[in-house]
C-alpha cells in the first residue's frame, strides 16, 4: 500500500505555501500525482433583504469569490512552480457557497489517498478552514494529514511516530491508513492512556495492535501512560516532546448534526496544541 493520489485543498492565500510544499514533499516521496483544489467561498449568509437587493448582493459577493479563487489559484501556481520539475500534480478552481463546501470537498477527497491540510485554527483563518478538514473526514472518508504553522519539518517522511491507540474503530482505521509511513519510520510507538480495565486487551494494552504492525514489518513498541493531567491531549502532547516524535496518528471523533460531523473537543485540542503534524481518520 502507499499513497497515490495527494489532495491539498486551499481557501487561503497565506497558508497556500506550506500546504503546497508539504503535499508536493509527500508526493514525490510517494510516486504520488498532487491534485490542488482551490476554493473561492462565498460566506455569506443573506437571512432577508429589501426588494431588489437581494440579487446585487448575490452577486457582489459571487464576484468577491470568484476573486478570492483567482487570487487563490495565482498563490498556488507560484508556490508549485518552486516544486521539482518533477512532480506530477494539476489545479482545479472552484466556487461554492459556504452551505454547499461539504459536497464540493468530499466529493474530490473520497478519491483521495491522503489529504494534505494546514491547521484549520489561528489568525486569518475563517469558517471554511475548519469546515474542509470536517467535509474531508467525514463524508469524503479520507486520512486528513493536518500541519502545524512548521509544515513537515525537516523530514518529508516521519522517522518517529507516536500512535494513539484507545482500541476504538477510528484509532483503528487511522492506523490503517497510516501504513504507507509507518512502515518508513525508524520508530512506532504506540501509546495508550489510562488503559480499561476491561476488555480483551486489558492484560496486554497494546500489544495485539503491535503485533499486527511488526507483522507488516513496522518498528514498534508500546507505552501505557496513566492520565496525569487534566486532559488526554496534554498528556499526548507531552509524551510527543518527550519522545522527539515527528508525527502524531489518532482516531477523528466527532459529533453528529444531521449527516454531517463536527470535530469533536478532544480532536479539536489535540489539533491547537501539537507542533507536529496529524494524521487522522475517521
Amino acid at each position: 500500500m502507499a499513497y497515490k493520489s495527494i489532495l491539498t485543498i486551499l481557501t487561503n492565500p497565506d497558508t497556500a505555501e506550506l500546504a503546497i510544499t508539504a503535499a508536493a514533499r509527500l508526493a514525490q516521496a510517494q510516486d504520488a500525482h498532487l491534485d490542488v483544489l482551490v476554493l473561492g467561498v462565498d460566506r455569506t449568509q443573506v437571512g432577508y433583504s429589501y426588494i431588489g437587493t437581494g440579487a446585487v448582493l448575490m452577486q457582489v459577493a459571487l464576484d468577491r469569490a470568484e476573486a478570492d479563487a483567482r487570487a487563490l489559484e495565482a498563490a498556488a501556481k507560484v508556490a508549485l512552480a518552486e516544486q521539482s520539475p518533477d512532480l506530477r500534480y494539476s489545479v482545479e478552481a472552484v466556487v461554492t457557497q459556504l452551505g454547499a463546501l461539504t459536497d464540493v470537498v468530499a466529493s474530490r477527497a473520497r478519491f483521495a489517498d491522503l489529504v494534505v491540510l494546514p491547521r484549520p485554527y489561528g489568525p486569518g483563518q475563517g469558517a471554511e478552514a475548519e469546515a474542509v478538514v470536517e467535509a474531508a473526514l467525514f463524508e469524503g472518508k479520507a486520512p486528513v494529514l493536518v500541519l502545524p504553522e512548521k509544515g513537515l519539518g525537516e523530514n518529508t517522511l516521519p522517522k518517529r511516530i507516536i500512535v494513539a491507540w484507545n482500541q476504538s474503530s477510528e484509532a483503528m482505521v487511522a492506523t490503517r491508513q497510516a501504513l504507507p509511513l509507518l512502515k518508513g519510520a525508524d520508530k512506532v510507538n504506540i501509546t495508550v492512556i489510562d488503559p480499561p480495565t476491561q476488555g480483551e486487551e486489558r492484560s496486554d494494552p497494546g500489544g495485539m495492535l503491535c503485533q499486527m504492525l511488526v507483522r507488516h514489518g513496522v518498528h514498534a513498541e508500546v507505552s501505557v501512560l496513566a492520565r496525569s493531567l487534566p486532559r488526554v491531549s496534554d498528556v499526548l502532547a507531552r509524551h510527543i516532546w518527550d519522545q522527539n516524535a515527528d508525527m502524531l496518528v489518532m482516531g477523528a471523533y466527532g459529533h453528529s448534526r444531521f449527516r454531517e460531523a463536527i470535530l469533536g473537543g478532544a480532536t479539536r485540542n489535540m489539533l491547537e496544541k501539537a507542533e507536529v503534524p496529524v494524521l487522522m481518520a475517521h
